[in-house]
């Protein structure tokens, strides 16, 4: 038997690893899978023609927000990703709903152009929710070869501009890298930071607002995790992105979205948890690659910065 075939087995036979839910911190959404970019190596392949994953539309994120309250969970973060969220017609009513209901809100943005046609309104959801209102720049390394190679040519300049614009005008920003080359980690905070310098960006970075994430290929030859791995690791369960996180999707021809594990899923159907926040209170079993090399071996969350 092949590697992550069987959900509640590995290829040698032994027990799969899993994770239990065990508090719904954040919830996240996927706003649709079009992009104003066709990035090289994206996990969720992202481009202006993928709509393999629909628009979100303010109606479908306020029912989860109305079970939220419902069921009475401690939900606290709203997180949203893409695609591009930005190019979601529906973006802005969303967030505006979301923050005047309290939660603290996460935007991840490549901030290319697409930034500048909502100026105007990021601006007043800043200045009305401050700094419940977060957004996460993807800046994939601090020179623009690398950046380009991944992102496109001339994509690098224009998203500096924007990150410059985001902290000129007092949001809440983070920056989110890519180990998209064989670099010392301990020195990359230096180099991103050399560059903001350089370009008289004011964000002073940190580990809770940088964030550099393992690159993600399918297919790649990584090791299933077991259940003997946690102890042989030294890693609880616990620290899994699903143990506190769900998501949302809305998949192209369907009327209802439906709720995955984590933001790395997206495509795969044995991951879908039902319909509901209620439903979606099951063990998820690490029957993919990304569960090992992003979460388990990589430590990696997409809440992390």
């Amino acid at each position: 038997m092949k590697k992550f075939q069987d959900s509640k087995t590995t290829a040698k036979g032994e027990d799969r690893a899993w994770v239990t839910l065990n508090s719904l911190d954040t919830l996240w959404f996927n706003t649709g899978t079009r992009c104003n970019l066709s990035c090289e190596n994206c996990y969720i392949e992202s481009n202006p023609t993928n709509d393999r994953l629909s628009y979100l539309t303010r109606e479908d994120v306020e029912a989860y927000l109305q079970e939220i309250k419902t069921l009475k969970l401690s939900t606290k973060n709203i997180s949203f990703t893409g695609g591009e969220p930005f190019i979601n017609p529906h973006m802005i009513q969303i967030l505006d709903l979301c923050l005047s209901e309290g939660f603290t809100v996460l935007v991840l943005t490549n901030a290319y152009k697409v930034i500048k046609r909502h100026k105007e309104n990021l601006l007043g959801l800043k200045n009305k929710y401050e700094d419940n209102f977060k957004i996460r720049v993807s800046l994939d390394h601090y020179s623009a070869e690398v950046h380009e190679k991944e992102r496109g040519e001339g994509t690098f300049l224009p998203t500096l501009e924007n990150i410059k614009w985001f902290c000129d005008e007092g949001f809440s920003l983070s920056i989110a890298g890519r180990s998209l080359v064989d670099e010392n980690m301990e020195t990359i905070e230096d180099f991103y930071q050399s560059l903001f310098d350089q370009k008289n960006i004011s964000l002073k970075l940190t580990k809770e607002n940088l964030v550099v994430f393992p690159e993600m290929h399918a297919r790649e030859n990584v090791p299933e995790i077991t259940t003997s791995c946690w102890g042989i690791l030294n890693i609880s369960p616990d620290n899994m992105m699903c143990a506190s996180e769900r998501m949302i999707v809305k998949r192209k021809g369907e009327d209802k979205p439906v709720v995955l594990p984590c933001t790395l899923l997206a495509y795969d159907k044995q991951f879908e948890l039902g319909y509901t926040l209620g439903e979606s209170k099951k063990d998820v079993y690490l029957n993919h690659e990304f569960c090992a090399k992003f979460c388990v071996l990589g430590g990696a969350s997409c809440s992390g910065g």
